[in-house]
């Protein structure tokens, strides 16, 4: 897990100066410099909206006596998707609009869920419960 992580830290920034600078040559460094404040201002309005929306799901959840943990991971993948946003590049700016636009989310929730298992299974992730 660690080996992808290092890999991701070194690959994505590359990759992501190379596009910034294929952009600025093709539409123009200014269009790119606003299309990055852009895509930060509705990434973090985004990331509000569908925060308070979680927000209220974790507190209908609790009020019905129910564990909220759709609603958990939905927060985590909102938290991740708003933070990503706010890093300037197309890549890391695809990947938060993935984390945040619901559709997607639950796309990838699945696959989050099957990982946390997967760990859990192997003892890597310990749960206390009381």
């Amino acid at each position: 897990m660690f080996h992808w992580l290092l890999l991701f830290i070194i690959i994505v920034p590359a990759l992501e100066i190379g596009l910034l600078v294929m952009a600025g040559n093709w539409i123009g460094p200014w269009w790119v410099i606003l299309l990055i404040i852009m895509t930060g201002i509705i990434g973090a309005w985004l990331a509000k909206q569908q925060g308070l929306e979680t927000i209220r799901n974790v507190q209908e959840s609790m009020a019905r006596g129910q564990v909220p943990q759709d609603a958990l991971l939905d927060g985590a993948c909102i938290l991740v998707g708003g933070a990503v946003l706010l890093t300037p590049g197309f890549i890391t700016d695809a990947i938060g609009f993935l984390l945040l636009l619901p559709p997607s989310r639950s796309v990838l929730k699945r696959f989050i869920r099957k990982a946390i298992v997967k760990l859990m299974d192997k003892g890597t992730v310990t749960i206390y419960r009381k």
